[in-house]
This record gives structure tokens, C-alpha cells and sequence, in this order.
């Protein structure tokens, strides 16, 4: 299998709820803002008339924007970034991220099959977790990505070039990684059990992973954007999810032109018909929240943790990360032997 590095540099970012007003604007425009075209045009053809050139911003390439009870995180690439206004309502991690995607038989990594982020937890998530490398997970629609600090990369590349081919995109080519040079010194960990430390809950939300035809983004963007940032703000953090167990969770991404949605199953029902894809099945997923307090970014191995167990029993899975907790989606019909089986892993631990 190859392992592509993406050439997009990364910021990931945390907007407060109380705060969102003030980056709309921008974050309107990296979602849905064609770039010779106003905002005002957009929602006048919204209403009456689809936009038959819908051609997206070209600087930013890298865009995902996910929605939580605690705050908004966003993934953006440095082009993108620029679109953000300084606040005191956004706090931005200090290190720059690189995506990996693991991509079989080759081709464009964001059109491959999914593999799922429990494909790869033995071949890239454990090594990594082994090598005290921490990682930030983006799964989409498409794909899984695996963000990585920017400084880290000579230790990923060492670390993961006996298992992959390691190709650098480059203008849109995947070319040949070159070698770092940093191929001395490092020592095979010694491997040791991966208890789970973190509190898990299991909202009774039920999940769709979906995506959409780009084309059909202009007759449904002001749907999108009200569920983005309106019908879902400030004054609905904490008090509706508690007493329901329900939660806030939405997540948009657009990366190199294809859309990625997670929404709860009652939010699909406000599109309409055959605009959203799905699967076969038409699954519907369920979540498991990892951690009680704010996660960080300077923990290793926490999405080993689930996705190890989740591996060895051959159960699919999504892996959202943000900025503040991480979110894993398993199909609804495997939650109870899921839990079961976290639970086990984390008492092994106690």
C-alpha cells in the first residue's frame, strides 16, 4: 500500500460558541463562496436558480469545520486560515499539521475506497502511538486522514517505510518521498499494553456519513448554513444534550473538492430527497466520546486505544478528533459489543 503525504499545511483551530458570529463570514466563504461571486448572488440563486458554474475557491484546498456541544474545530489549510479574523474567541494550536492517507493500489487519495480508520489501526495508528507520535484523526466520507505535526514527519516516515510506499504530493502528483536522512538512531519501542484512560459515553444520537454531489451545493446552501450556524447555537450548548442524551454533532468538510457530512439522523430528514448519498445499507452509526476532561494534543496513543480493540473485532469505524475531544462512529447494530469491549479494555488497564 502507498502512503500519500498531502502538500496542504495545516492549522487547526477552536472557535467558541459564544464566538461564531464573528467568523461566519469567513467560514461562509471557505464552504460555499464561489470566487468571482458575492455572498448576496449565492443566496438570490440558492432561492430561485441553481448555479450552473459552481467553481470553488481555488487557494483553499483543505477545509473541515465539525460542531460539538463545547465549541467549533476547524481544519484548515494556511491559505484558508487567512479567511479567519483574530479573536479572543479562537484559539489555534500551536504546531503546523501534515495529512497522511493511506491509499490502496494507488490512484487520488480523497476518490479511493474508504478503508476505515480500524483498517488502519495496526499498520499506521499503533506505530505511531508506538513511537510516541501524537496524531489528530479526520475521517470523511471518502477517506481517513491522519494529521501529524509538521515537525514529527522525519519520525512518521522512518517509522511507517517498512509497511508503505511513501509518496509526497506535489502539485497535485504524487511523487517519491525523499529519504530525510534521519534513519539512524531511532530504537524499536518495546511494545506494552494500550489500556483505555479515558471516560467513554455513548450518546443516543444516531448517525449518518454522508457526502453530496458538489453541484447540488448551491440549492442547498442556505439549508446548510443554517444548520451550520444558526438553528444549533450558543443557547442550546449543554442543557438540551444532558437531559436528552442527545448531542450537538455536526461536521462539514470539503478537501480538494469533495464534501464530507456527519449529522444526526434527525438533520438528514431536512434535505431533500436524493441529494444526500448513501451507503447500500443506508447505516446508521452511533458514537462513543472519548474523554472527561479536555483531551490536548500532547497525548500519544489515545486513538490507538480504541481503534486496537476495535481492529481485533473487525468492527468498522469513523474517527473524528477536535480540539477539545475525540468522537468514534460504529455502525448502531455493533455499539453494545463495542462498548463491551472498550470496557473490558479499560478495566485490563485498572
Amino acid at each position: 500500500m502507498e502512503l500519500h503525504i498531502l502538500e496542504h499545511s495545516l492549522k487547526v483551530a477552536s472557535i467558541a460558541k459564544e464566538g461564531i458570529q464573528i467568523c461566519t463570514h469567513g467560514l461562509i466563504k471557505l464552504a460555499f463562496l464561489p470566487s468571482k461571486t458575492s455572498l448576496t448572488e449565492i443566496r438570490l440563486n440558492c432561492w430561485w436558480k441553481p448555479v450552473n458554474n459552481w467553481k470553488r475557491r481555488e487557494k483553499c484546498k483543505f477545509f473541515s469545520l465539525t460542531e460539538t456541544p463545547e465549541d467549533y474545530t476547524i481544519i484548515v489549510d494556511e491559505d484558508g486560515f487567512k479567511e479567519l479574523p483574530e479573536s479572543e474567541y479562537l484559539s489555534v494550536a500551536e504546531a503546523t499539521w501534515l495529512a497522511l492517507n493511506v491509499v490502496s493500489g494507488g490512484g487520488n487519495a480523497t476518490s479511493s475506497q474508504p478503508i476505515g480508520v480500524t483498517k488502519i489501526a495496526k499498520s499506521v495508528i499503533a506505530p505511531l502511538a508506538d513511537h510516541n507520535i501524537s496524531v489528530f484523526m479526520l475521517s470523511t466520507y471518502q477517506t481517513d486522514f491522519i494529521l501529524v505535526r509538521e515537525r514529527d514527519l522525519p519520525m512518521v516516515m522512518h517509522t511507517l517505510s517498512s509497511e508503505f510506499t511513501l509518496l509526497r504530493v506535489v502539485n497535485g502528483e504524487a511523487v517519491a518521498a525523499n529519504s530525510t536522512g534521519v534513519t539512524n538512531g531511532f530504537v524499536k519501542p518495546k511494545l506494552v499494553p494500550r489500556p483505555i484512560i479515558h471516560p467513554l459515553s455513548s450518546p443516543s444520537n444516531m448517525f449518518c456519513v454522508t457526502s453530496l454531489d458538489p453541484d447540488t451545493l448551491p440549492s442547498v446552501a442556505t439549508l446548510l448554513m443554517d444548520v451550520m450556524f444558526y438553528s444549533g447555537g450558543a443557547k442550546e450548548t449543554g442543557g438540551q444534550s444532558e437531559d436528552s442524551g442527545h448531542i450537538r454533532f455536526f461536521s462539514f468538510s470539503l478537501i480538494e473538492g469533495y464534501i464530507s457530512l456527519v449529522m444526526d439522523e434527525q438533520t438528514t430528514r431536512r434535505f431533500p430527497n436524493n441529494v444526500l448519498f448513501t451507503s447500500a445499507s443506508g447505516e446508521l452509526w452511533k458514537m462513543v466520546r472519548i474523554g472527561g476532561q479536555p483531551l490536548g494534543f500532547d497525548e500519544c496513543g489515545i486513538v490507538a486505544q480504541i481503534s486496537e480493540p476495535l481492529a481485533t473485532a473487525d468492527i468498522p469505524a469513523y474517527y473524528i478528533s477536535t480540539f477539545k475531544f475525540d468522537h468514534a462512529l460504529v455502525p448502531e447494530e455493533n455499539i453494545q459489543s463495542v462498548i463491551g469491549a472498550l470496557r473490558t479494555n479499560e478495566s485490563t488497564g485498572q
